[in-house]
């Protein structure tokens, strides 16, 4: 039956701002920094298809390395923000990189895997294959 808060709850709810990723970061308008690239994988018989998401990257800035099953998506994030009217008051730039690895169960056949970007989502298939050799960077369309 206490309405007033605890003295705890008011300092988390202060502090809660200073305490999530990427705070230092966030810009003043607009999306924060991705921290991490979110991943859906799914199998088929012959292939594996990844769904990741790097939203507001352009897609000369990812890059896709294959080596047997192990997969690594880096991702050069650029944002820039501007305000402009007769002086330029702010002008702010952000810039970082973001990259997850992850190893499916069977190696990947790098000569018939594609890559492709749309709307914020890179779509990865990757057909599987037995045994493998050196790994290789994987060209985005």
């Amino acid at each position: 039956m206490n309405i007033l808060p605890s003295r705890s709850g008011l300092f988390d709810e202060l502090f809660r701002d200073f305490t999530t990723p990427g705070f230092f970061i966030k810009p003043l308008h607009g999306d924060t920094l991705p921290s991490q690239i979110k991943l859906d994988v799914n199998e088929s018989d012959s292939s594996y298809t990844v769904l990741a998401e790097v939203p507001g990257v352009a897609k000369e800035d990812i890059q896709v390395e294959i080596d047997g099953p192990q997969v690594t998506i880096k991702a050069e994030v650029k944002q820039f923000d501007s305000q402009k009217d007769e002086r330029n008051l702010r002008s702010e730039r952000y810039y970082g990189m973001v990259s997850r690895s992850f190893q499916l169960p069977a190696d990947i056949d790098r000569e018939l895997a594609s890559a492709k970007y749309e709307n914020g989502v890179l779509t990865l298939t990757l057909p599987k294959r037995r045994g493998g050799a050196g790994g290789t960077r994987l060209p985005v369309e």
